[in-house]
């Protein structure tokens, strides 16, 4: 196992999961690696979670800033529907995201990883998590069929934005985001309870998409539904990233877990639009003061060969 086992964690955030995959560019670009060379187990939601799978499938992460950059207009179309269909209907058509995921991974399974990988989704159906995983373990006998391309649109079917996803043995599978947008806990305790390693060799790089400095409008403390509908998901989501990452912290030890998610002015990207370039550039500049830190932190560790259990 070595002297450390670390987990790479990648929140969800739509097409800002740009930002994520541009920061593992730079980082690989910099020091002249194989960003997978360093992480024993990535765990990504969302956006994330396509990332995770890419970087699982073999991508370079320069490859997947190419993903979000060609496929994010044809995924998330400028002005193709109003907000106001929102409360009555998904706003963008699902078959966009569904032939960019097939072109990207084809019909890669998720048992050819070369990383082993925890996916979140939300069973809508039977109320309660979905966790897609690689065979890591020999308790984990079922996922590694499921095409790579499925599990993405799995956990990326936000609501309001795409409609469940039910090509998988027909459950309804929703964005893994509902319930864990920051998944570093998830990491911490897949690497616990499945990979039986001790608290204190577990390091965490928790990667964010930005996070906008938000004033919360006095008209909630005593608000109802019509003054919490645009702020509340935003709330539940920053509520839960933030906890997560405190309760990392306490377990771990705030010196074993970095998190980049830097602060950006409020409306500058949003989850289904944004400027490319604008954010490239964010990326560009919160990874220059970040890489001499990863490479101290997390760039001496190769991580241990991936074993499958599936066979």
């Amino acid at each position: 196992m070595g002297k450390s086992f670390q987990i790479l964690s990648l929140d969800g955030g739509g097409i800002k999961g740009l930002f994520s995959a541009a920061i593992l560019a730079f980082l690989e670009k910099d020091h002249d690696i194989t960003i997978t060379d360093h992480f024993d187990l990535i765990v990504g939601t969302s956006t994330g979670g396509i990332i995770a799978l890419g970087l699982g499938k073999g991508l370079r992460p320069r490859e997947i800033v190419s993903f979000f950059i060609e496929d994010g207009r044809k995924i998330f179309p400028p002005g193709f529907l109003s907000e106001g269909i929102q409360y009555v209907k998904h706003k963008f058509d699902p078959q966009n995201l569904e032939y960019a995921l097939k072109d990207r991974f084809g019909e890669t399974r998720l048992a050819d990883s070369i990383k082993p990988l925890v996916i979140p989704a939300y069973n809508m159906g039977e109320d309660d998590i979905y966790l897609f995983k690689t065979p890591h373990h020999e308790r984990l006998k079922r996922d590694w069929r499921v095409p790579m391309w499925k599990v993405a649109m799995a956990t990326s079917a936000a609501p309001t934005y795409f409609p469940s996803f039910t090509q998988i043995d027909k459950i309804r599978l929703i964005d893994g985001g509902v319930w864990v947008n920051n998944p570093c806990m998830l990491g911490a305790i897949e690497a616990i309870s499945f990979f039986n390693v001790p608290l204190d060799v577990i390091r965490v790089l928790s990667l964010g998409t930005t996070d906008p400095v938000k004033g919360r409008s006095l008209s909630l403390d005593k608000g109802g539904y019509w003054q919490w509908r645009k702020e509340g998901i935003d709330i539940i989501l920053r509520g839960q990233s933030i906890g997560a990452y405190t309760q990392a912290q306490h377990l771990l030890g705030a010196d074993k877990i970095l998190r980049l998610d830097p602060k950006v002015p409020d409306g500058l990207f949003d989850l289904d639009q944004l400027s490319e370039e604008e954010l490239f550039a964010k990326a560009a500049h919160e990874s220059r003061r970040f890489s001499p830190l990863f490479k101290e932190t997390f760039g001496r560790h190769i991580a241990s060969e991936h074993i499958l259990h599936y066979k």
